[in-house]
């Protein structure tokens, strides 16, 4: 029993010692004053201090000029170059600091400053709740630290984990850019804004970024955007998607999702689910690609876009010089640093304008030239014409498509009526557009044409006329065939239509692929089944590579003087 009695009375000591080391950690203590007063009338139950008056309360210490201390309550006003100090690394530093050491939470007024190694919170009014460790303002402030500078109306700031919030007006200033924000995070120590509302980024006054939420990395530069984010350059070019990884010193953007690649200057944008941006860095042009349901609009000509899908679609910036005036004796010519845009489409390239639509394997569009080639299996067509060859560059004028040249295995097609097809073929071939009209179509080397002429008065059809010979020029109007123009070496036969069996009537090259065909700017992304695509037979699948047939074209370079001339030097009847 009595060592029953020993074992609770040395616990209720142990109790007891524990509650009074407890009460003795909370408790504020008066370190030094070099006078001590007492006014009860006016301060009662205060120690009116004056003179480098210095507290204690647990591992903090405050100082001051002067000071009400009220030890019944555990809390002290102070005044005058007041100091408070926790651990080694925190410093704060006001005119006015209420203290409680109950809550240990303190009031701090009047040219506010908070120090936590390398970070400077600056207010007029600041509470600092020690237990939560936490410290907030709310009639503006600043927090700044090696890097950057942020204002707000509103702010908080915990120094354990360096991490800051700002609400309302928040700005950021750093050497290379500045950042307006509705809502911004900010951590110290990683210099990480984790951006939570509408933000604007102008960076150098020559990229801006607006977004509503991801973080900004102010180290390094680099940044996750989200929630449908913008980027914009001076010189005109765009990023747009849900999602943007930006890296800004590299000058590399991905996006994905909804993603929209904009160059004004060119006026050509691609959209894709994912895609790429290279900004120009030194001599080396601005890049960009786009992939997953990727589509090219070329709005240069606002009466008729170009739409353009492919696989992948690259848009390239070249850069060169060109030289403006002619170099004399006394005048050098004026070097002029200028550039062009080159896009790349990688097989399944679809294209759809008013005036001409084409189908390939992949295409190639030069803005410096105008020029777009088609390689593998490329097929045009522009009302109810269709031409088809190893390889066609179609070329542009004042944004609007002028003429196509054709190379190997050459065809054209005008469809008469689902069963009469007009056909031309042969090696080389240039089909001729005006006002959004196929207007001429010439083939040259081992031209062979079949044509279904018709009685001009009653409209019946007079047989199936088939011809070879060396050149043939046709000539449309109104989406008939006006006359025709052989070669005086011409040879050919014209059979009743009832004569010649409907295989008889094609060429060995024909085909009719209006089934791929596409109808309108979505339908680009249409993909031909199995049935469609085996249809486009051509007698040479393999796909030339680009310099045999710039070489082709060097070959052909005397044709091409006189392309983009409507010619009839030689008229044959209706």
């Amino acid at each position: 029993m009595d060592t029953l009695r020993h074992i609770l009375v040395l616990l209720i000591l142990i109790v007891n010692c524990q509650l009074s080391i407890v009460n003795c950690q909370t408790l504020v203590y008066l370190e030094h004053a070099e006078t001590l007063s007492f006014d009860d009338e006016t301060y009662a139950g205060a120690q009116l201090l004056k003179g480098n008056v210095r507290f204690r309360h647990e591992d903090a210490f405050m100082y001051c000029d002067s000071a009400y201390f009220y030890e019944e309550q555990n809390s002290l006003d102070a005044f005058g170059n007041v100091r408070f100090v926790q651990g080694d690394t925190l410093f704060g530093y006001s005119d006015r600091l209420f203290y409680n050491g109950d809550t240990k939470f303190a009031r701090m007024r009047e040219n506010v400053k908070l120090i936590d190694k390398s970070t400077v919170l600056e207010t007029d009014s600041l509470n600092f709740d020690r237990v939560a460790d936490v410290a907030w303002y709310w009639t503006g402030g600043q927090i700044s630290d090696s890097l950057n500078v942020l204002t707000s109306h509103w702010g908080q700031y915990q120094s354990k984990l360096s991490q800051a919030l700002f609400k309302t007006d928040v700005h950021l200033i750093n050497d290379r850019f500045v950042m307006d924000a509705d809502t911004l995070k900010y951590n110290t120590k990683t210099h990480v804004a984790d951006i939570l509302g509408p933000t604007t980024i102008l960076y150098e006054e020559e990229t801006t970024i607006t977004t509503t939420l991801g973080w900004y990395n102010t180290n390094n530069e680099k940044s996750m955007l989200l929630n449908r984010s913008f980027i914009e350059h001076t010189d005109g070019k765009t990023m747009i998607g849900d999602t943007i990884f930006y890296d800004k010193k590299s000058g590399f953007g991905q996006a994905f999702h909804n993603m929209e690649l904009t160059d004004s200057t060119q006026h050509v944008t691609l959209y894709g689910h994912y895609g790429e941006m290279y900004e120009k860095k030194d001599s080396v042009g601005s890049r960009g690609f786009a992939t997953d349901s990727a589509l090219m609009v070329d709005w240069s000509d606002s009466a008729a876009f170009t739409y353009m899908h492919a696989d992948t679609l690259f848009m390239d910036e070249i850069l060169y010089t060109d030289t403006i005036g002619l170099e004399t004796d006394s005048i050098s010519p004026i070097l002029l640093d200028t550039s062009y845009r080159q896009i790349r489409a990688y097989h399944g390239a679809r294209v759809y304008r008013e005036d001409m639509q084409a189908v390939a394997d992949s295409a190639v569009y030069n803005s410096r030239d105008s020029i777009m080639s088609l390689f593998g299996k490329p097929v045009c067509w522009s009302d109810n014409q269709q031409i088809a060859a190893d390889h066609i560059d179609i070329y542009m004028k004042n944004d609007s498509v002028d003429y196509a040249h054709g190379v190997g295995n050459c065809i054209a097609i005008q469809q008469q009526t689902p069963k009469y097809f007009n056909q031309m073929a042969g090696k080389e071939m240039y089909a001729y557009i005006r006002e959004g009209e196929l207007r001429q179509v010439d083939v040259t080397g081992n031209a062979e044409t079949v044509f279904f002429p018709q009685d001009e008065k009653s409209g019946d059809w007079l047989g199936v006329n088939k011809t070879q010979s060396s050149f043939v020029k046709l000539f449309i109007k109104e989406q008939k065939i006006d006359h025709v123009v052989f070669t005086t070496a011409t040879t050919g036969t014209m059979y009743p239509i009832d004569h010649l069996s409907e295989a008889e009537t094609h060429l060995s090259q024909f085909f009719w692929a209006d089934n791929v065909r596409p109808r309108d700017p979505n339908d680009v992304f249409r993909n031909p089944d199995v049935e469609d695509e085996t249809s486009i037979t051509r007698p040479l699948d393999e796909l030339r590579t680009i310099d045999e047939n710039e070489a082709g074209q060097k070959e052909n370079k005397s044709n091409r003087k006189n392309a983009g001339k409507l010619t009839d030097n030689h008229s044959s009847p209706k």
